[in-house]
């Protein structure tokens, strides 16, 4: 994606990790065949991962993650002719990431800067507290995706997967801004007076 700017690759990754639950949602709400549904998810996440491949020039993690579990649950479903492994995808994978950062931070280790990157300037500290607080999120996301693919209808389910799992995360994260901001603020002060002491 070499020339676009930062703003229009946000966005194509953005469409690319979102595609196959978009497109899935439409063919539900078209057909009210859960099936069919299926199997629009499952080829849309492999051209997904195909075209973050082709276009990142590596294995972004999200995408391989998002995408290969929709292949793996998505194919189980379409095999088995049984929606609980489809609508299980999202617990497990909230699951892992959720685990996941918990057990890093755990280690010493702050697995949510690895996806991240660099685009953020941050204490070790506050990458901490980050990476706790995204891992308590997506156990609790996991928790509201079995609550709810367990008691509502499968609309309510597809509109909670898409776009409503999208909305609470980037709620969730918009929450974060304000202690990210203090941080690397505090950061740079520490860095510069670092500098003038020398």
């Amino acid at each position: 994606m070499a020339g676009l700017s930062p703003q229009a690759r946000s966005g194509i990754r953005m469409a690319i990790d979102y595609a196959a639950p978009a497109v899935s949602l439409i063919a539900f709400a078209l057909t009210h065949d859960f099936e069919k549904a299926t199997w629009w998810l499952v080829g849309f996440s492999a051209v997904a991962i195909i075209a973050s491949l082709a276009l990142e020039r590596r294995f972004a993690p999200l995408p391989i993650i998002y995408g290969g579990m929709a292949l793996v649950f998505g194919g189980l479903t379409l095999v088995f002719h049984d929606k609980i492994f489809v609508k299980m995808k999202p617990t497990f994978i909230d699951l892992a990431l959720g685990s996941g950062m918990l057990i890093g931070l755990a280690m010493g280790k702050s697995p949510i800067r690895l996806i991240v990157g660099d685009t953020l300037a941050m204490s070790e500290a506050g990458w901490r507290t980050l990476t706790l607080r995204f891992g308590l999120f997506f156990l609790v996301l996991a928790g509201l995706n079995e609550l709810i693919w367990r008691t509502q209808p499968d609309q309510t389910w597809f509109l909670f997967r898409f776009p409503g799992a999208l909305i609470i995360s980037l709620l969730f994260a918009a929450t974060q801004m304000p202690m990210m901001i203090k941080d690397a603020k505090a950061l740079e002060a520490a860095v510069e007076l670092t500098d003038t002491q020398a």
